[in-house]
């Protein structure tokens, strides 16, 4: 009893700090707060060993041969630096992006495409990844009057939880949990909604494996699923920073009425919205979450079946 009144005291106390910090933050001007996002990464590449590691391991993989040690280093200090520029922008867009001045901060790169697809009529699956500032994109679009549905996983601290689904449903965004919110979010695709999802994280060892850079990546099967059952057209997007401003990168319209005679649908599906992810990440790559471990698990070899062991033979008396 003691342990859980004392859980709930750390949750509480945790959130009041990211509270005062998200004040102190939003009471500096932007180019200000933009110093203190560089000093953060500088001190989280230093500090953060474990997963500058991984972030180094990972670009190899990607691009096996094709930067030095050096370059690398280069990437994963970006890759730092444009994160930390993310959170101090999510912080701000609220008072910076508004329906007045939005061109000054985000475009779409084939606004027929995107535009199309969302007043089409019929449901649709954006399918996007760790991967430039998707929360810009999703604000935006609340700010355009599109009513869209985003699937994400709750925080363990519920204070921070309500906290952040404040923030990403202030312009009309709803959130759906992973674990608890199936039921809504078959009937936001029943009823011709807009659902939003990542579709870049390790899925274990009974995730699906598709290409991604040229290896295997266990992704999970749900959004292929989900997108062949209610017979739902998906769009791969990304949100990249290019020359000074976001751009709602997209690839195609991927639909599953064409995989219909496919003998393995579901991972013709999977393959595609991954690559076409690849696609959008190599115009960025600095911009891409290398921190988490994409390739963690890897397909296990089948054991070979064991062969059955010979007849005795009957000695000859």
């Amino acid at each position: 009893m003691g342990e859980k009144k004392r859980s709930r005291m750390v949750d509480f106390l945790v959130y009041a700090t990211v509270r005062v910090v998200v004040c102190l933050v939003q009471a500096m001007s932007f180019e200000s707060a933009l110093s203190f996002a560089e000093f953060l990464a500088r001190l989280a590449y230093r500090v953060n060993k474990r997963h500058r590691l991984v972030a180094e391991e990972n670009l190899r993989k990607a691009f096996p041969g094709q930067f030095t040690d050096a370059q690398i280093d280069v990437m994963v200090r970006n890759t730092y630096r444009h994160w930390c520029r993310v959170l101090i922008e999510i912080l701000f867009i609220p008072r910076r992006l508004h329906l007045t001045n939005y061109k000054k901060h985000i475009s779409l790169s084939d606004p027929p495409l995107i535009t199309d697809a969302l007043l089409s009529g019929r449901p649709l699956l954006v399918v996007t990844g760790h991967f430039g500032n998707w929360e810009m994109a999703g604000y935006a679009l609340g700010m355009f009057g599109f009513e869209t549905y985003a699937i994400a996983r709750a925080l363990d601290n519920p204070h921070l939880d309500a906290f952040l689904r404040r923030f990403r449903e202030h312009t009309g965004q709803k959130i759906l949990a992973k674990q608890g919110d199936f039921d809504r979010i078959q009937d936001v695709l029943r009823d011709g909604g807009v659902l939003a999802t990542l579709a870049d994280q390790d899925a274990g060892q009974r995730g699906l494996f598709v290409d991604f850079f040229g290896r295997p990546a266990s992704t999970h099967k749900a959004v292929a699923l989900m997108a062949i059952e209610h017979n739902v057209p998906m769009i791969v997007t990304g949100t990249p920073r290019l020359e000074g401003s976001y751009v709602v990168c997209a690839t195609r319209l991927i639909d599953p009425a064409n995989y219909e005679r496919s003998p393995d649908a579901v991972k013709e599906i999977t393959q595609q919205f991954t690559s076409d992810l690849e696609h959008l990440v190599r115009l960025a790559p600095e911009q891409y979450f290398w921190l988490h471990r994409r390739w963690k698990h890897q397909p296990q070899p089948r054991k070979k079946k064991a062969k059955p062991s010979p007849s005795p033979v009957a000695e000859t008396p």
